[in-house]
């Protein structure tokens, strides 16, 4: 296994869900985080959490991954002491709305693509050629089932998560002996804020998709992308689905817990 103590990590999206997972975990085997995300309140509140957990040190960035110029700047400008990024966790994404094509808003479609393609995009861009020039490194990047099968209503939404596959398997390519992995973990229904965010904040819609069953929790999928960062350096997990027990695909959950 790879030891994670010391190593930097750069996790986007960190400061709820999926991401807050991951920097837990990181944190609690000793790896140094770089944690972005958007609300600087809870950037500021996990700071401090973070090192309580056993992080080797903590350094919080506000970014908002969709403005390309920020991300270019944010990273360009760390100190030398925290420019050599070993692991890059690409988590930020999200959802919004569940509608027909034809109905579909077109903000809710820009954010969508801005975030979840052209942010990941931004990121993997601004960190990628320290990764090469040191000759080693691991971009994790989180898809989604939704990135396999396409779902009545999930049009853009699946298609910004077929992307990630695609760039995914884009880098695996280019990036062939340098040294840098790339995986991707795909998960299926996962229990955080993801749905408040489709259903822009109609908790009643939001709790209505777990129930019935079992889903993922963050923390499972955080332990899934540990489990890729730790693998020996010869070793490379290319893709991970990971699954309710509950649910067979996209569409067939089993609700009757």
């Amino acid at each position: 296994m790879t030891n994670l103590t010391g190593k930097l990590v750069l996790i986007t999206g960190a400061t709820s869900g999926i991401g807050e997972s991951c920097a837990r975990i990181f944190a609690a085997a000793g790896a140094r985080l770089l944690i972005c995300a958007r609300r600087q309140d809870r950037l500021t509140a996990m700071e401090s959490e973070w090192r309580a957990s056993g992080a080797a040190d903590v350094r919080a960035i506000q970014l908002d991954v969709r403005d390309g110029r920020a991300v270019t700047s944010a990273i360009g400008s760390l100190p030398e002491s925290w420019s050599d990024i070993d692991i890059l966790v690409n988590n930020a994404g999200l959802s919004r709305g569940l509608d027909p094509i034809q109905d579909g808003e077109l903000q809710d479609w820009e954010e969508m693509i801005d975030t979840n393609i052209k942010g990941l995009l931004y990121v993997s861009r601004a960190v990628l050629p320290g990764m090469i020039g040191r000759g080693g490194g691991h971009v994790i990047n989180i898809g989604s089932i939704a990135g396999h099968e396409v779902y009545p209503k999930g049009n853009v939404y699946c298609a910004t998560k077929h992307a990630v596959g695609a760039i995914t398997r884009g880098m695996q390519l280019d990036l062939l002996g340098t040294g840098v992995r790339v995986s991707t973990v795909d998960p299926g229904l996962v229990e955080t804020e993801f749905s408040m965010v489709r259903f822009h904040g109609d908790s009643e819609r939001a709790s209505s998709v777990y129930k019935g069953y079992t889903p993922l929790s963050p923390d499972d999928v955080a332990e899934a992308v540990c489990y890729c960062a730790t693998r020996p350096p010869h070793v490379n997990i290319h893709e991970m689905i990971l699954m309710p027990a509950a649910q067979a695909s996209a569409t067939m959950v089993d609700r009757r817990a």
